[in-house]
């Protein structure tokens, strides 16, 4: 008699050339992943080979159920790390019957902005740490806290290690080879200052590609913890006091500040992007307000400022871009839960095209 986990694992290639491929769409919330899988007749690797499916949006708070229907058009690829062999995990976004993007369709105002001319001339590179936290699925406490209670203060959790310092690491080495095996361009993953949480970078990523790998990332990473019996929380300030909230710092560069002389062309930006600050932060994340306080490595969030190596400011500068005179900024007011279409578009729409 099989059990269970041999039917998972079981090796579809050995009998069939039909692959699986999952339909992966951003939900009502503008947070909440959907997905649903369809079978086809053979390996397919292009996004434009793929139809349209569709699916009900009144369940999803995206249609009336008079008028229920979303259409959800394939943009992107990645290799399955859950059913592995030919089949995929299939990013869309979502549009009406008639071939109208949907108010929570925000990938597609950013591709417009990165097919730009002026955008496309300048490759613009972008690197996203997410960071986020693993609670206990039955009290939605952190991981590693005794419930209804606090672990010790914070300092030594940081790329902690051993067994009262790190908690989870199992869901994010699982996560960190998933997305490889999936080819999203995951750079990295360490501790976070508030035990419980984590983060991983994507990047860096060449325009709207930043948005889908981090998409199909925090995909993946929902999967695994429903795999383990465990939520995980991209709100903010999951804990209210003296912890570290989480953000999505989203590290930016263009070919021109990339070549000789870019800190001017990096100055620049940082000016327009404190003209546009209230902008920005209107659409970097909800709740960001509890995270942005001016403590806990932040700016606050009514004061826009950049420095060279200084995690308090809105933009951080480092040292070795200083020095070559050249390079890249990051972007420290992202929240964890932020779009990174919104972003990632907002923040080249206003250094390359949006004129003061």
């Amino acid at each position: 008699m099989s059990l269970l986990s041999d039917l998972i694992n079981l090796n579809l290639s050995e009998v069939t050339e039909k692959t699986i491929a999952e339909y992966i769409w951003i939900g009502g919330s503008g947070m909440d992943l959907r997905s649903k899988a369809r079978t086809f007749d053979g390996p397919v690797s292009d996004p434009s080979k793929l139809p349209k499916w569709n699916y009900d949006g009144s369940s999803t708070m995206q249609a009336p159920g008079e008028d229920s229907e979303v259409i959800l058009y394939p943009q992107a690829i990645f290799p399955d790390p859950f059913r592995r062999g030919n089949h995929i995990l299939v990013m869309c976004d979502t549009y009406t019957p008639a071939g109208e993007p949907i108010p929570t369709n925000k990938r597609h105002n950013a591709a417009k902005i990165f097919s730009h001319p002026d955008v496309v001339a300048e490759e613009p590179w972008y690197g996203i740490e997410q960071e986020y936290t693993l609670l206990q699925k039955e009290v939605k406490w952190p991981l590693g806290w005794p419930v209804g209670g606090f672990p010790g203060p914070q300092g030594p959790y940081y790329c902690g290690i051993g067994a009262d310092k790190a908690f989870g690491r199992d869901i994010v080495d699982a996560h960190y080879k998933a997305c490889l095996y999936a080819g999203i361009n995951i750079s990295g993953i360490n501790g976070e200052v508030m035990p419980g949480q984590w983060e991983f970078q994507v990047g860096p990523s060449v325009g709207i590609s930043a948005g889908d790998e981090l998409w199909v990332a925090r995909y993946i990473l929902e999967r695994i913890t429903e795999i383990a019996g465990v939520v995980v929380s991209f709100d903010p300030k999951p804990i209210q006091g003296d912890w570290n909230g989480a953000g999505a710092h989203t590290n930016y560069s263009t070919k021109s500040m990339r070549d000789e002389g870019g800190f001017e062309v990096i100055k620049k930006a940082i000016d327009k992007l404190g003209l546009r600050h209230k902008h920005h932060i209107a659409a970097y994340g909800e709740g960001n307000e509890r995270r942005l306080t001016g403590k806990h490595e932040t700016a606050d969030i009514n004061t826009f400022k950049w420095g060279v190596a200084n995690r308090g400011a809105s933009i951080r500068v480092g040292r070795d871009t200083e020095k070559a005179g050249k390079g890249y900024f990051e972007d420290r007011r992202p929240a964890s839960n932020m779009d990174p279409y919104i972003v990632t578009s907002m923040i080249a729409e206003t250094t390359l095209l949006w004129k003061p």
